[in-house]
């Protein structure tokens, strides 16, 4: 039974109420301020701060200091221990334990029960809603949706919390009845053991009427292999000829997109990123012929946006929604019904378009190369990769890559570990691409390339098949929402890796 057109009366008002993305963005953040601060003025964090005294966006920030995730620590440990209105009301149950770090130091965020409402779930519906207002042919309740998610981290739990990948938190709390609509099944889901957890989800979706797909689009394409591989098919189609479209997030699409129209070859196959991360669900791609997502205001999280530039500054220019500039590279900060106040989250974007506020995801605060002034971003690596498969046919599977610092000879460089899908004929030749492309979007890359006089042209090693994955392996990460470190400004990664490359 196709329920589709159900669902399509179910999100019509909210259809109706996200026009006000478009037409009055910033009143929606001043609400969610006012609300936020409301909500939790009779938390300790309320009362310390003065939050029944905040009147303005102005108050707001005179009033409460920038955070870190080291500065809620202390806070949030005590929330763990089952401590009442310490960052927000009540006592909150769930943590998600952090991905995509770079050591096995692990963070814990707070999700709270109006968390889970109004900003993961409701980021779910939104995707939904917009995806049929943009597809009025769809059938995606035909059939099934495949998701695939985290596992829960029970050696973090404690009496009077639970700890899991966010993806765990929210199919152990979904609504029973969207279990009917799901696969694979709840306690496949939840294995922490991605490669028996990716044969069982092969096994229990062959047969299934498959219409959607949601996940980490590197884990998803591994899922997806393992499924033609049991099946003996050659395309996805074949497996499931329903299959209509994959709502991805969490790493970049671009390097894996080829790589997906090769294996699923349907003309109606369509592709829609999100941004949900552990500390909230902030972007949905509204327009599909624009891969800048939309900007989601209303969910209990107001933003502020400092310039990396000025991320570093003692006084840095932290600017609301409407002091944004189009074309900037900002740091993202967020104050959140999860207890999360003006909190660097350590991603980072860019402004494609104002009302409606529209934004590309270019970063991490850390995850860059700057040991020359060459301030190397994941988005301009994203790009010169892309460029450099275009031109020589090749396919990217992972990559990283890390400074070569200064000889004797006052010599450096970038060294790129790279693992294809499809090998360049000429890898030397594809190095030069990628160092070309890089210059082109990079102006600072360019100045320290001028003439070999700074920076040398990069390296490239490549990676023997499956190294990325022997690496995440050896660090408990393989699967869920774990992700490689593309950029670092530092080669205690890559050293690892090369090591692991025999």
């Amino acid at each position: 039974m196709d329920f589709t057109s159900v669902l399509r009366l179910y999100v019509r008002r909210r259809q109706r109420e996200l026009l006000r993305h478009y037409s009055e963005p910033e009143a929606l953040q001043e609400e969610v301020l006012q609300s936020l601060t409301s909500l939790a003025a009779n938390t300790e964090f309320g009362r310390k701060h003065l939050f029944n005294a905040i009147r303005s966006y102005g108050d707001f920030v005179r009033q409460v200091p920038c955070h870190t995730y080291e500065d809620l620590k202390a806070d949030i440990d005590r929330m763990r221990h089952g401590e009442a209105d310490v960052l927000w009301p009540g006592r909150i149950k769930w943590y998600a334990k952090s991905s995509g770090t770079t050591n096995d130091k692990s963070k814990f965020v707070p999700v709270s029960s109006e968390g889970l409402k109004n900003i993961h779930y409701a980021g779910g519906t939104d995707t939904i809603a917009l995806y049929l207002r943009n597809n009025p042919q769809s059938r995606l309740f035909s059939g099934k949706g495949l998701i695939l998610g985290g596992s829960h981290s029970p050696n973090y739990n404690m009496a009077n919390s639970l700890v899991g990948d966010l993806s765990a938190i929210l199919i152990e709390n979904i609504n029973p009845l969207v279990n009917l609509a799901r696969v694979p099944g709840k306690q496949t889901a939840l294995l922490g053991d991605f490669e028996i957890k990716r044969d069982r989800i092969a096994l229990e979706t062959l047969n299934k009427n498959v219409t959607n797909l949601s996940g980490v689009p590197s884990w998803m394409l591994s899922v997806l292999v393992r499924v033609l591989e049991v099946s003996g098919k050659k395309t996805i189609d074949e497996v499931w000829p329903n299959l209509e479209v994959f709502f991805h997030g969490g790493i970049a699409f671009s390097p894996y997109r080829q790589q997906f129209e090769e294996i699923i070859c349907s003309p109606k196959m369509k592709y829609m990123e999100t941004y949900n991360a552990s500390e909230g669900f902030f972007g949905i791609q509204d327009d599909p012929s624009d891969d800048a997502m939309l900007l989601m205001l209303d969910y209990g999280v107001f933003y502020e946006f400092v310039p990396i530039r000025e991320l570093e500054s003692p006084r840095p220019n932290i600017v609301p929604l409407e002091g944004v500039e189009i074309g900037e590279n900002y740091a993202m900060l967020i104050s959140t019904s999860c207890g999360l106040w003006r909190y660097i989250i350590g991603d980072t974007i860019c402004f494609t378009h104002k009302r409606p506020y529209k934004f590309r995801i270019t970063g991490r605060t850390k995850h860059f190369i700057n040991a020359f002034g060459e301030e190397l971003i994941i988005d301009n690596a994203e790009k010169g990769l892309a460029y450099a498969c275009e031109q020589t046919g090749a396919e990217v599977n992972e990559y990283t890559a890390a400074p070569i610092f200064m000889d004797n000879n006052a010599r450096c460089r970038h060294q790129w570990l790279v693992e294809f899908a499809r090998h360049p004929k000429d890898l030397g030749l594809f190095g030069q691409l990628l160092d070309k492309k890089l210059q082109e979007v990079n102006s600072d890359y360019e100045a320290k390339r001028y003439k070999d006089i700074t920076l040398q042209s990069l390296d490239i090693i490549e990676a023997r098949k499956g190294l990325f994955d022997d690496w995440l392996r050896s660090k408990g990460k393989l699967g869920g929402q774990h992700k490689i470190p593309r950029l670092s400004n530092n080669r205690e990664i890559i050293e690892e890796m090369l090591k692991m490359n025999v």
